[in-house]
């Protein structure tokens, strides 16, 4: 599901909100999200999951191509770890 498909589904269940007001809230919610990445911050969402970033140190790769080695320098990647709810919901019979 994308951005814009998330948007038009709650603007279906919720006809007395303009469609306007539900992409605003939409993209504010992804905002606060990743700022509090940004910041540090772990973010959870009850029953869904929750977001929190992980660092990775600096290595040495390979350039799959040619088979040089490339310097990976260290950085910040974001993980998702799933909720109990959401997967009790994915594994239901």
């Amino acid at each position: 599901m994308t951005k814009s498909e998330l948007t038009q589904r709650i603007a279906q269940r919720h006809p007395q909100l303009y469609k306007r007001d539900v992409e605003r809230i939409v993209s504010t919610v992804f905002d606060k999200i990743t700022l509090a990445l940004v910041a540090g911050n772990r973010v959870e969402l009850r029953g869904f999951g929750a977001f929190s970033v992980r660092h990775r140190n600096a290595r040495t790769g390979r350039n799959p191509r040619t088979g040089d080695a490339v310097a990976v320098a260290d950085k910040a990647v974001p993980f998702f770890k799933s909720g109990k709810l959401l997967r009790e919901r994915l594994n239901a019979e």
